[in-house]
């Protein structure tokens, strides 16, 4: 079973967003499990109260970098980061798993983005896109492609190219 765990600045709020959020996890959960994937966990960490952007993006990422499991591979959000489709996203994690990872963190960093410390660490930095998200959304729509990319392994009708 390969893990895949979101680290992430800032609390997702109840209501809406969290029940979204929540539904796409058991989703990949269910059929995560048939396909060596899974559990999905979410761990949320404080915003840093630091007054500067640099000092709260290195609070940040030495808070992040304690939380996430050393035996894993670390994938930074980053708007600048790189891009997949789908299928490629999919490629991506299927790849991952039979090469014997025992686990997969994606780590969404706070408003000022990532410190120096996690990037260094990061073995790659992934875009959801071009467009600037919320960090709660960006969790929902991460969530979703998560579950999609397990649907695309188990050949599931949800994904439709």
């Amino acid at each position: 079973m390969m893990r895949i765990e979101i680290l992430a600045i800032g609390r997702l709020k109840d209501g809406p967003n969290r029940l979204l959020f929540q539904n796409y996890v058991e989703r990949f959960e269910v059929l995560g499990r048939a396909h060596a994937l899974g559990p999905l966990k979410l761990q949320e960490l404080p915003e840093s109260r630091a007054r500067s952007a640099n000092a709260r993006k290195d609070d940040e990422a030495e808070r992040l970098m304690k939380c996430a499991d050393n035996s894993g591979y670390l994938v930074a959000l980053d708007e600048r980061g790189k891009t997949y489709s789908s299928k490629d996203f999919s490629d991506f994690i299927l790849r991952s798993r039979d090469d014997g990872l025992s686990s997969m963190t994606f780590v969404i960093g706070g408003a000022d983005g990532h410190g120096a410390l996690l990037k260094r660490h990061a073995k790659i930095s992934l875009s959801l896109g071009p467009m600037t998200l919320p960090h709660g959304l960006a969790r929902i729509v991460l969530a979703e492609q998560l579950y999609r990319a397990t649907t695309i392994i188990a050949r599931h009708p949800y994904h439709r190219q």
